[in-house]
């Protein structure tokens, strides 16, 4: 038996130990941005698992900007000789929340499974991920060639405010030649992929000021336009007519290494047929290379409280994805200036930018070669290089920390994951064949392949 097919062996005799841990991390609602109480208990599970794999274990935190005390993570070492190369594989615990349960088809903290998929919340993001570093680990047993340094983050979800102080606490602890940040995608179901670029992210609060209080809609509608129509006019000027960002200074190329059918891409997000994408350029450009904007919230009246007044004031939160390449903080302020200077009918305006994670661009390095050639073993396809929509942001100071390390960004979620939405689910299959690459390259970064 080829030393491939050994180690996929190995990969399937460990998987249905993966699928009883991943659930066991899934019914523990390791909210973030609510739960620190569920987090600090997933954190001790995380801890657990590993530990079970023989490896020295501690739950570690480190203050965030403001000076507060971040989420828990979790450090897990093996080390197998001085000599031989350090690899830090890196995923995290912690989870979206669920949103609304009757948008569900199973309960997001049970995991569920159907045709050949594990259904719950953090079964793919980012469960999947540690359940990858595990299940590799075991597969390798006692043959691991390499020292392994497992950093399982609490606070991803949140923007990771504590990240760039942990990782500066725990430099040596955390040191490595090569580092596999296991929180990204592949490029379809049964298709391998390496994450080559990450769009950066940055947040805003707007607040558009009309009067001082709401007045009568039939008395004094018409020549006042209220707070929320006026920010809806707002909006509108951030784009071109054919969807395209209009804000000057974000940067961006209609240009990518693969292409995604425009037809596919409908599908796989599930949209109405009449709908027209939005922007320029390959789809995989739109996704990967290019700025983005949306609306992720937004205060004002609701339908069961409306009345027929005028809103003097509203809030909304705004959600910029920057282009690979480009720096996020100066983007945030190309928007808020364009929105000050945008903004109709002389309303007074507020911009407060929230957050800012930078993009990321890969180098090319012998480590990225072999994780390639163990991506395209364990699935036997051609693993391709592919950008990521969504923001990776503690990349660039893992980049930035550790200068000398390799970055690998791997991931098994698809177009059918929902990440981030209900119904979020893992195809099985990935998962198994992410656990044998993974353990494909560690053997061979150690030499044994």
């Amino acid at each position: 038996m080829s030393d491939i097919l050994k180690m996929k062996a190995a990969s399937q005799s460990v998987f249905d130990d993966v699928k009883t841990q991943l659930a066991n991390l899934v019914a523990i609602p390791s909210v973030s941005s609510t739960s620190r109480e569920q987090v600090e208990k997933s954190a001790r599970q995380v801890a657990e698992l590993f530990g079970s794999l023989g490896m020295e274990t501690q739950i570690k935190t480190a203050p965030t900007g403001s000076g507060e005390e971040g989420m828990p993570a979790v450090i897990a070492r093996k080390i197998v000789s001085p000599e031989a190369k350090t690899v830090l594989l890196y995923a995290h615990h912690d989870v979206q929340p669920a949103g609304p349960l009757e948008r569900w088809n199973t309960d997001p903290f049970v995991a569920t499974e159907k045709d050949g998929r594990l259904y719950g919340r953090g079964t793919s993001d980012d469960g999947a991920g540690v359940m990858v570093h595990y299940g590799a680990l075991a597969a390798l047993g006692q043959d691991c060639p390499v020292n392994v340094t497992c950093f399982i983050e609490g606070e991803e979800e949140i923007g990771s405010p504590s990240f760039r102080n942990f990782i500066e606490k725990y430099r040596e602890e955390l040191a490595a030649d090569v580092i596999i940040v296991c929180d990204s995608d592949n490029w379809r179901v049964g298709e391998p992929a390496l994450t080559a670029s990450l769009r950066g992210v940055a947040s805003l609060d707007v607040k558009i000021k009309v009067m001082d209080s709401a007045l009568h809609s039939g008395a004094f509608g018409g020549p006042i336009l209220d707070a929320v129509t006026v920010a809806s006019l707002l909006l509108a000027k951030c784009y071109n007519e054919d969807g395209s960002l209009a804000v000057p200074g974000l940067g961006g190329s209609t240009r990518a290494d693969v292409h995604y059918p425009e037809q596919l891409f409908k599908s796989d997000a599930g949209l109405v047929a009449s709908y027209q994408l939005a922007g320029k350029g390959d789809v995989a450009a739109r996704l990967w290379n290019q700025p983005a904007l949306c609306v992720i919230g937004w205060d004002q009246r609701s339908r069961a409280e409306s009345a027929n007044a005028l809103m003097p004031e509203t809030c909304l939160r705004l959600s910029l994805r920057t282009a690979p390449g480009t720096d996020s903080e100066q983007c945030a302020q190309a928007l808020a200036s364009f929105l000050q200077e945008n903004v109709p009918f002389g309303a007074q305006i507020e911009t407060e930018i929230l957050e800012c994670g930078p993009s990321y661009q890969a180098q090319v390095s012998p480590a990225e070669k072999d994780m390639k050639w163990a991506l395209s073993a364990a699935w036997d396809k051609e693993a391709v290089d592919i950008g990521c929509g969504g923001a990776i942001p503690m990349t660039a100071d893992l980049a930035q920390v550790f200068p000398q390390a390799d970055i690998l960004i791997t991931g098994v979620e698809d177009p059918a994951t929902n990440a981030h939405s209900e119904n979020e689910s893992q195809d099985l299959g990935d998962l198994q064949n992410a656990i044998c690459a993974e353990a494909l390259f560690l053997s061979r970064l150690g030499g044994h392949l």
